[in-house]
C-alpha cells in the first residue's frame, strides 16, 4: 500500500471533502481524486461516499489502521533525524490538562537557570495530542495523565517506541452537582453509575470508551460532547447538570454543605488511580538532561513498546 496514497486518503476522510483536503495537501483537486481512486484500486474495494464525502464501512475499518501507521511512520522519522541533528536550544513540553507538573515544572526551572539561553515553551493539549506531538517531533517531552487499575499503566495512543515514567498517583472522584442525591455520599461504585447520564470530555475527563472498559459495560450514555481542554469549564457543565465525569480528586474544589457548585465523591471500587507519566523517545540535549534529573526522583520507568 502506498503511503502517500493513504496519507491522501486520511485527509479526504477527514476534511468531508475532496477540495478541502487539495487546500490542505497543496496538490489538485484532481491529483486528490486520482489518489483516492488509486488507493481503491489497489485494495479492490470503495473506500469513501462521494456524495456526501463520507467513508465507507471499508474506509472507517481503513482509516482505524492509517492512524497509527502514519504517526509511527512519522515517529521513526523523528527518531531517527533526532539521534543525528545538533543539540536544539529550545525545549518544548507539551502537557496534558490534569497532568501533575509540580515537580517538572520545579526540574525545569533548574534547567533554565544553568542554561538561560535556552528557549522552553510549554503547550497545553489533549492526551493523545500530548503522544502525537512527542512521537513526531512537535515536543521534546509529554506530561500525560489518565485513570487506570492502580497496578497498570497508562493505556496511550500507539505511538511506537516511547518511554514512559510515572511521576504521581492520587485518588479519583465521581464529580457532579453539589445538589445531586448522590452529592452527600461518603463513596460510589462505579458499577451504581452506568445508567447515569455522563459527559464525554475526553481530553479533560475519563473518556467514557474507557468507562465500559473498566466498568465491563456497555453503559454510560452521554448527551454532552465536551472537545475542550479547560477544566473549570468541564465543572461548569457538572454543576448545571450537564452529566458527571470522573476526575482526580484534586481537580474538585472541596464541597460545602449546600453548595451548588460540582463536588466529588470517592470512588470505592474499582480500585482506579489518576497517573501522570513523563513520555519521551529519543533524547537530544536540553531533554536529556531534564530527562536525568527527573528519573532521579522516582523509582522505575515504564518502558512502552
Amino acid at each position: 500500500m502506498d503511503v502517500n496514497l493513504l496519507r491522501t486518503f486520511v485527509a479526504v476522510a477527514r476534511a468531508g471533502s475532496f477540495s478541502a483536503a487539495a487546500c490542505d495537501l497543496g496538490y489538485t483537486q484532481s491529483a486528490v481524486s486520482q489518489q483516492v481512486a488509486a488507493l481503491e484500486k489497489d485494495l479492490g474495494v470503495q473506500l469513501l461516499h462521494r456524495r456526501p464525502v463520507v467513508p465507507t464501512e471499508a474506509g472507517q475499518r481503513l482509516l482505524e489502521h492509517a492512524t497509527p501507521i502514519l504517526l509511527r511512520l512519522g515517529a521513526a522519522r523523528t527518531d531517527v533525524q533526532r539521534l543525528s541533528g545538533e543539540p536544539p536550544a529550545r525545549l518544548t513540553l507539551g502537557v496534558s490538562p490534569l497532568a501533575d507538573v509540580r515537580h517538572t515544572m520545579a526540574v525545569l526551572t533548574e534547567l533554565q537557570r544553568s542554561m538561560p539561553r535556552l528557549t522552553i515553551v510549554v503547550s497545553t493539549m489533549g492526551r493523545d495530542g500530548v503522544i502525537e506531538a512527542v512521537a513526531n517531533g512537535d515536543a521534546d517531552l509529554g506530561l500525560v495523565d489518565g485513570v487506570t487499575a492502580a497496578s497498570d499503566p497508562l493505556r496511550l495512543l500507539d505511538s511506537g517506541p516511547l518511554t514512559t515514567v510515572a511521576l504521581s498517583e492520587e485518588s479519583v472522584v465521581v464529580t457532579l452537582p453539589g445538589t445531586h442525591p448522590l452529592a452527600g455520599r461518603s463513596r460510589l461504585r462505579l458499577e451504581d453509575l452506568v445508567d447515569a447520564v455522563w459527559i464525554d470530555a475526553p481530553d479533560v475527563a475519563t473518556p467514557l470508551d474507557r468507562l465500559r472498559a473498566l466498568a465491563r459495560s456497555d453503559g454510560f450514555r452521554s448527551s454532552l460532547h465536551y472537545t475542550g481542554t479547560d477544566v473549570r469549564g468541564l465543572l461548569a457543565l457538572v454543576a448545571v447538570g450537564g452529566g458527571l465525569a470522573l476526575l482526580p480528586a484534586s481537580a474538585v474544589p472541596h464541597h460545602r454543605e449546600g453548595d451548588p457548585d460540582a463536588t466529588g465523591v470517592p470512588l470505592s471500587t474499582p480500585h482506579l488511580v489518576h497517573r501522570t507519566e513523563l513520555v519521551h523517545g529519543s533524547l537530544t540535549g536540553p531533554a536529556t538532561m531534564l530527562t536525568a534529573a527527573i528519573h532521579r526522583h522516582v523509582r522505575t520507568p515504564l518502558p512502552r513498546a
